[in-house]
């Protein structure tokens, strides 16, 4: 059987399927086709339900309920890991409503946890997420929110924090940060979904006994990076939620879907778990 397998170039999802799209473990039969692109680009393709299995952000996930479910293994998931908005000089966040921010997608956590701290923010640029420090150094944008590597390389630059965006949803909500999962069509099998969630599990388990070596597969898809800043990337993004969701992680995404709802006059009767 072969399903296709979405994902971006980035080392926390490389570091998550390595083991499962390059057969290090027994894959029961399945052959994953990898698709490699970025999130914004996997949530629109949600809307049509292109990839059999796919990383989505959390508000692609919302919005495709009736053609996605979520799995227990692979999310992003915690503290300290959201965005953040960043500016080519310091500006009042009384200001920022009067922006025109650059941000990595619609659809993406990032977006929704910016208007979540701005909810008056009326001009917003979509970018690539590797985009997004140029276009604020090239004055195409007044502030942006990186995601991804950039967190640990944008000072480097000469940008500066304007607000973690992370933080203000992680104080008003006592709760972690939600920012992607992996979802599985539900006209699949749900014996076939199950074996994929459960080879989902094995494959970050098989990273995690090989860490912290970069395997080449990582490095392949890191677009240069630094070792230092892979495994400063690897360790914010993957954890204990990327394995299994368990409670907390599932009572973070229930909260996260209700105050999504209630953002955007979103009314649905379908649910995540």
């Amino acid at each position: 059987m072969k399903l296709s397998l979405g994902f971006s170039p980035c080392p926390n999802d490389t570091f998550i399927f390595d083991a499962l799209v390059n057969k290090k473990i027994d894959t029961e039969g399945i052959e994953f086709e990898p698709v490699l692109e970025d999130v914004q680009t996997l949530n629109e393709w949600a809307s049509i339900g292109k990839l059999s299995v796919t990383k989505l952000s959390f508000p692609a996930l919302f919005n495709n309920l009736d053609k996605y479910t979520l799995l227990n293994a692979g999310s992003a998931l915690g503290k300290g890991v959201g965005p953040l908005l960043i500016g080519k000089k310091m500006v009042d966040v009384r200001e920022i409503s009067n922006c025109t921010i650059a941000i990595p997608g619609e659809n993406t956590t990032a977006n929704f946890l910016l208007s979540f701290a701005f909810p008056n923010i009326a001009r917003k640029v979509p970018f690539l997420f590797s985009q997004i420090e140029d276009a604020v150094l090239e004055e195409k944008a007044d502030l942006g929110v990186i995601i991804h590597e950039n967190r640990f390389t944008y000072q480097q630059r000469g940008l500066h924090k304007i607000c973690d965006l992370g933080q203000v949803w992680e104080e008003r909500q006592n709760a972690p940060i939600p920012l992607g999962g992996i979802a599985a069509k539900k006209d699949l099998p749900r014996e076939v979904i199950d074996k994929v969630d459960r080879l989902i599990k094995k494959s970050v388990e098989y990273s995690f006994k090989s860490y912290p070596e970069i395997s080449s597969y990582i490095k392949e898809h890191a677009q240069a990076m630094e070792e230092s800043v892979m495994r400063q990337h690897i360790e914010l993004y993957v954890n204990d939620h990327s394995i299994d969701l368990g409670e907390q992680g599932k009572l973070a995404i229930e909260q996260l879907f209700n105050v999504y709802k209630a953002q955007n006059n979103l009314t649905t009767n379908e649910t995540i778990f």
